[in-house]
């Protein structure tokens, strides 16, 4: 079985997408937990970069890593000056990182346009620098950059950069589609090409500006290259690299005589996604293929009743496979198949009218503007809710927030609460950022000497929408809050014309489901 590298690219190729920043603690984090899953390459950013960068290689090198090797990147030496008295060539060298990956110019365009040296001194940098990292003992992989673009453009310079890397040691050759913007033939065809020239392994390195990194990549393999460079989730600069998710996942369970990571570790792929994602402070992508929290939703009532017969019906593998759970989403497209199936868990299929009284309050609630395939925790309540199971932990009496502002400071928000907990009245008042803020900091007061688990829940995203907006400022919105604790995630969802108490619904659901959760009683 053919051992396919994983390398990945997360922590520097990754961190250049847009919003995305990692601290140190992060990087060294993230670091573990591809060390875990067995990934083979880790490429921990480039060593004179940054501070922060050059920390990282100094802490790597004191963390047991089990499988993973970490690897420094950075440029071919300057003009005209000697690899061992580059100061770029020197970090890399100082970095003690066991694999270093040089990038060199490729294109002829970059060479004479960017670099602004002579085709023959680009060759001598990539050697040099090549060779120099070799001679230090580390394992050298190169990075063809934009080789794509080049050997369109120049085929036989494209090739003459190839092999000086390979003539001065490297031990692996990356051909990079930097644009992004080649077809899965392209890039097959001219991998067939450097192989006939080069005995090298080769490697590939895609981006994803015409949404075809993961294809051009698995293409890559199937004609020989026996590393995969990329990232966790596609991050990276414009449209993002590579998923390596898709790639690992795609590679196991969908071709044969391949093996990645340790013990192929696909069950692991959804908590390694979302683990980056949260590191990053980044929203999941719920579209995310394999393991997206919409990569196994149903909604059509005709979809669900086959996949509760026959779930490969609808689903192409099992979404346990890589650690995935199936979603059956409940909207007023809906029939009683996805009542049963989203309400197993209250073993309701006994209960025919209920299943119906369900179904029909669902269809109800979302001519108003809910729509509960965003909001699982609201659901759940209402099914409690119409069953006549649902016994509330606390009740509103009634609450106020007033918004302060004058031109010399910033606005005050304060929220008043009084609800009724245990039969005891609680009348607190909480100040916050903003009025949803200020009704969470009111809650918590409230609710926490009762209900301390409170403690460890927090709110990790608000969305509000606007429903009828032909209605202009009297229409009504739908507002949509996501919690979490230490082991789940949830959403809720509240809806009025007045935003201020569709947050308020949707703030004491969640509530009210953390509750129910932590008791265990949504099977009562």
């Amino acid at each position: 079985m053919a051992r396919i590298q994983m390398y990945d690219t997360t922590l520097r190729d990754g961190s250049q997408g847009e919003g995305v920043n990692f601290s140190l603690e992060d990087k060294l984090q993230i670091t573990a937990k591809l060390d875990e899953m067995g990934f083979d390459y880790i490429e921990g950013g480039y060593p004179l970069s940054n501070p922060k960068d050059t920390e990282y290689f100094q802490r790597v090198a004191e963390m047991d890593l089990k499988h993973a090797k970490v690897t420094a990147f950075g440029m071919t030496r300057r003009k005209e000056i000697e690899a061992k008295d580059d100061v770029g060539m020197q970090a890399l060298r100082d970095s003690q990182a066991p694999v270093v990956t040089i990038v060199g110019k490729t294109w002829d365009l970059h060479v004479t346009e960017v670099l602004r040296v002579s085709l023959e001194e680009n060759l001598a940098m990539i050697s040099d620098s090549v060779g120099f990292i070799k001679s230090c003992g580390r394992e050298v992989m190169y990075d063809a950059e934009h080789f794509f673009d080049g050997f369109r453009a120049n085929p036989g310079y494209a090739l003459k950069t190839i092999k000086a890397a390979a003539d001065a040691g490297a031990d692996v050759i990356i051909p990079c589609d930097t644009n992004g913007g080649s077809l899965p033939e392209v890039i097959t065809k001219y991998v067939d090409l450097v192989r006939s020239e080069i005995d090298v392994p080769l490697g590939i390195h895609c981006h994803n500006d015409c949404d075809l990194a993961v294809a051009n990549s698995l293409a890559a393999i199937e004609h020989g290259v026996v590393q995969v460079q990329g990232t966790i989730n596609g991050l990276g600069e414009r449209c993002g690299n590579a998923d390596l998710i898709s790639v690992i996942a795609n590679l196991v369970t969908k071709k044969e005589g391949y093996s990645v990571l340790l013990d192929n570790n696909l069950h692991n792929l959804t908590e390694l996604s979302r683990y980056v994602y949260e590191l990053a402070n980044m929203n999941f992508r719920s579209s995310q293929p394999f393991v997206g929290s919409s990569a196994f939703a149903h909604k059509g009532g005709m979809h669900v009743h086959a996949v509760n017969r026959l779930a490969r019906s609808y689903e192409h593998i099992e979404p346990e496979v890589v650690g995935n759970e199936r979603k059956v989403l409940v909207s007023e497209l809906s029939g009683r198949s996805n009542i049963v199936a989203k309400t197993t868990k209250f073993q309701l299929d006994n209960d025919p009218e209920l299943l119906t009284r369900i179904l029909e309050k669902v269809q109800d609630l979302e001519n108003e503007g809910y729509q509960f395939e965003a909001a699982e925790a609201s659901f759940d309540l209402l099914v409690k809710k119409v069953a006549g199971t649902f016994k509330p932990h606390f009740e509103k009496v009634h609450y106020r927030v007033n918004v302060e502002s004058d031109n010399s400071h910033e606005p005050l928000t304060e929220a008043t609460i009084k609800l009724t907990v245990n039969d005891q009245q609680e009348h607190v008042v909480g100040e916050g950022d903003g009025p949803v803020n200020a009704l969470d900091t009111a809650l918590r007061k409230a609710l926490c000497p009762f209900y301390p688990a409170l403690e460890k829940m927090h709110l990790v995203d608000y969305k509000v929408r606007v429903i009828n907006s032909a209605e202009g400022t009297a229409a009504s919105v739908r507002v949509v809050i996501e919690s979490r604790d230490d082991q789940h995630v949830w959403s809720s969802i509240g809806v009025s014309e007045n935003v201020i108490e569709a947050s308020w619904l949707a703030l004491a659901d969640s509530f009210e489901y953390k509750l129910y959760k932590d008791e265990g009683t949504f099977l009562d």
